[in-house]
């Protein structure tokens, strides 16, 4: 495993450094050598001196998302061995995990902002990872209902064949169908039931 120790406003002495890279090895053993960590300390003062000095740890396991872990203590050392139980908890539990789709550019992207301490939370959100693109044919309500049943999805989108316009079939958790027509430029309007025939 590659680690990075690094001070947020301070430079961390040597002992510091060392006693971090020693720590990191625990983990280490746990992860392979596809995986990085990047450890920062930096201190706030308190009242207490109790939980003044911080330990942050990420990391970023081959093929899973990243891992963060964060400990106050009266040392860098006390920080450090109490982030590291805690992310040596996370790790085992994580790595029980069914493995997802490796991300690698990402993960080094999200490793790089925090080594060079330009990362940012919004960064961290969800983001758009898939698009499907689909050939749409004109159908009917109902055929859209049996589609959407035979391919056991909760919604459907089609383009209605009685207006020619885009529209997407939901199941409501009353065990009835709702259908969403968006419009352009039109305000929401609330959706008349519908009378059966």
């Amino acid at each position: 495993m590659r680690t990075v120790v690094k001070g947020k406003n301070l430079d961390v002495p040597d002992t510091d450094r060392v006693y971090a890279e020693r720590k990191m090895l625990r983990l280490g053993r746990l992860l392979d050598d596809r995986s990085d960590a990047v450890v920062e300390l930096s201190v706030e003062h308190h009242r207490s001196n109790n939980d003044t000095h911080i330990a942050e740890v990420t990391l970023v396991i081959d093929g899973r998302g990243p891992l963060r872990g964060v400990a106050h203590a009266p040392t860098h050392r006390a920080a450090l061995d109490l982030v590291i139980d805690k992310l040596e908890r996370q790790t085992i539990h994580h790595k029980e995990q069914p493995r997802r789709r490796s991300r690698p550019l990402e993960e080094k992207q999200i490793l790089r902002s925090i080594a060079d301490g330009t990362s940012d939370e919004t960064a961290m959100r969800p983001q758009i990872v898939k698009v499907k693109r689909f050939a749409i044919e004109p159908m009917f309500e109902e055929d859209a209902v049996s589609q959407m049943e035979e391919l056991g999805h909760s919604f459907f989108v089609f383009v209605n064949a009685e207006n020619e316009r885009l529209a997407i079939l939901y199941r409501r958790n009353d065990g009835d169908y709702g259908l969403i027509e968006p419009t352009i430029g039109g305000g929401y309007t609330e959706g008349e039931r519908r009378r059966a025939h």
